[in-house]
């Protein structure tokens, strides 16, 4: 992605530059605007409230980093939408006092922040759920939840539970398995898919609270449930899936664990977001702008049009049996329905192959539109991510063509 490719020309690159430049435009209103359609979309889903970091650009141990929230249907695996969004400096610093500083003036504070947005955008939702990486195994995460909020963290550190008592990872390693879970481990960059299977312990936990001296008037600790997931039979040469998850879920049978287990897996949905901010689309990393405030504001349009890429990858195969189809509206307006079916209507062919099969209003009728527009023909594999961000920039690119062309009518 190059702001001069963007920007069609000179002068288009000039006015780009500028408005990325703007003071007018940040990074925090085009999030809040993102987050108010996600809001209409929860009503009545369950929402997977999914977080992550990831660098934009890295420098000498810092660099700056994009923190990201997104929601994802618990039910069906559909993206809801984009929740929160926020941009972090780091330097090298000195970490010797940071543990001694409250929460609330440390980089880490985020994953609560986000926490409590997901809360007031999806307020609607009939529950949320947050899903979160080792990063965000934070003693407040867990005692400062919103009130409507559950959360599935990955465990990222051991814990002491006092003198002669076992931390909870040898606790961990000492819980009867409870039940063997046959598992398709989806593919990553790196690692082909497989099929494993995977050993589920699980137990409650209370997890005392630090021994900072800020935390000496926390009356108790943290009552969770801890669900154990680790792979028996790994193929040579790969690593053995290995979780410690730490839920708010009660978790008193394998259901239960396996359930949370199910939500934990959806996780993988942020991080195929990352790829197509980076190496399956946008290019984030490669940008060229040295201006960090027009970075940000880049970066952060590039995360709100890859979270649509997103939904029409996820909406392509139509809807998962016993669901119904999206409405078009998750990712495009109502205006850009006619621009659409003319589309499809010059894109179909003869053959079966090259028909859209899906009905019009539907997002997996417009992800097949943009699939063709990006070059695919209909007949060898699955469309993804590349292809389908070609196609919808095309569409994008059309659609202000034909308003420059209504608007040159106007003035006639």
């Amino acid at each position: 992605m190059r702001v001069r490719k963007l920007g069609g020309h000179r002068a288009g690159e000039i006015r780009l530059t500028r408005f990325l430049r703007n003071d007018a435009v940040n990074p925090q209103e085009m999030i809040e605007q993102a987050a108010l359609r996600t809001a209409g979309r929860s009503a009545d889903r369950h929402v997977l409230a999914i977080q992550d970091t990831t660098v934009v650009r890295s420098s000498g141990g810092g660099g700056l980093y994009l923190h990201a929230m997104i929601g994802v249907d618990a039910d069906d695996g559909a993206i809801v939408g984009a929740i929160h969004g926020q941009f972090l400096s780091r330097d090298q610093g000195k970490r010797g006092t940071q543990r001694a500083r409250p929460i609330e003036e440390k980089e880490s504070y985020r994953w609560l922040e986000s926490a409590d947005r997901a809360a007031e955008v999806c307020a609607a939702a009939r529950h949320i759920t947050v899903i979160a990486d080792r990063e965000s195994d934070i003693y407040e995460a867990f005692t400062r939840r919103p009130a409507n909020v559950d959360l599935v963290v990955r465990a990222a550190k051991d814990r002491s539970f006092g003198k002669d008592q076992p931390s909870l990872f040898a606790m961990a390693d000492a819980l009867p398995v409870s039940a063997n879970l046959a598992f398709t481990l989806p593919a990553k960059p790196g690692r082909k898919e497989r099929d494993t299977q995977l050993a589920i312990r699980f137990s409650a936990v209370t997890l005392p609270h630090p021994r900072n001296g800020i935390y000496k008037k926390t009356p108790d600790g943290a009552r969770l449930y801890l669900v154990d997931v680790r792979e028996t039979v790994t193929p040579p040469g790969e690593t053995p899936i290995h979780w410690r998850l730490l839920t708010t879920y009660a978790v008193s049978d394998t259901d239960q664990a396996a359930a949370v287990i199910a939500l934990y897996r959806r996780r993988w949905t942020i991080e195929q977001l990352f790829r197509t901010l980076k190496t399956q689309g946008f290019d984030i990393e490669g940008l060229r702008v040295e201006d960090e405030v027009a970075l940000s504001n880049l970066v952060t349009a590039a995360f709100v049009a890859a979270v649509i890429v997103q939904q029409l990858v996820h909406a392509r195969d139509g809807a998962p049996p016993g669901s119904t189809l999206r409405p078009i509206e998750d990712a495009f307006e109502p205006s850009d329905r006619p621009l659409l079916e003319a589309f499809c209507a010059k894109l179909e062919g003869k053959t079966a192959k090259q028909k859209n099969p899906h009905p019009k209003g539907s997002l997996a009728y417009a992800a097949w539109v943009c699939a063709r527009l990006g070059g695919w023909t209909g007949y060898y594999g699955k469309p993804g991510p590349i292809v389908i961000l070609d196609g919808w920039q095309q569409f994008q690119a059309a659609k202000r063509g034909v308003g420059l062309l209504l608007a040159a009518f106007d003035n006639v």
